[in-house]
């Protein structure tokens, strides 16, 4: 995985949980400046994620994006209008993910991070990128994600908390203006 980019930055918001090993969320979201300066476009996923499919590839589910500390599985990951939406399963009988599992019951770590190469971007006028094609190799659950919006929730009632969650963003979006 040599020469892998990846997004972090602090996270700018808590996030709820529920019980549960599953988690979902939105590992990058479309058109939004992340701390770096970059801009994800909608479709950069869209062939990396064509080509995983065609050869029975997956995305891997990594700690803190160390490629020794595989967490769990992916079960989705799917491009769509929003962004890069992820679902999956922690392996609460590996031991590093039965203490991801309990550090996100906790509220300790929340976020998302993806790893990945840039195969096409263009420089933006005022600093930072347009992602434009990009080769998805992981998604792994961080403290400190790049893109503050990039949230996981763990759940067990089918998704509720998530449209929970998106809710409570759109609405402080909203009143940020």
């Amino acid at each position: 995985m040599t020469g892998l980019e990846t997004k972090f930055h602090p996270p700018s918001q808590p996030v709820m949980l529920s019980d549960g090993a599953v988690i979902s969320g939105y590992a990058s979201v479309f058109g939004v400046r992340d701390q770096g300066g970059d801009v994800v476009m909608p479709g950069a996923y869209a062939a990396s994620l064509k080509r995983l499919a065609a050869r029975d590839g997956r995305v891997r589910m990594l700690w803190q994006h160390d490629q020794s500390q595989p967490i769990g599985v992916w079960d989705e990951v799917v491009e769509d209008a929003h962004g890069l939406r992820v679902r999956g399963r922690l392996l609460t009988e590996v031991t590093k993910g039965r203490e991801a599992a309990a550090l996100m019951a906790a509220g300790a770590v929340d976020g998302l991070s993806i790893g990945y190469r840039t195969l096409r971007a263009e420089k933006l006028p005022e600093g930072g990128r347009k992602l434009i094609e990009l080769e998805l190799w992981e998604v792994s659950l961080v403290t400190f994600p790049m893109l503050p919006v990039a949230r996981a929730s763990a759940k067990s009632d089918g998704g509720l908390l998530l449209d929970f969650a998106r809710g409570i963003e759109a609405a402080r979006d909203a009143l940020r203006g």
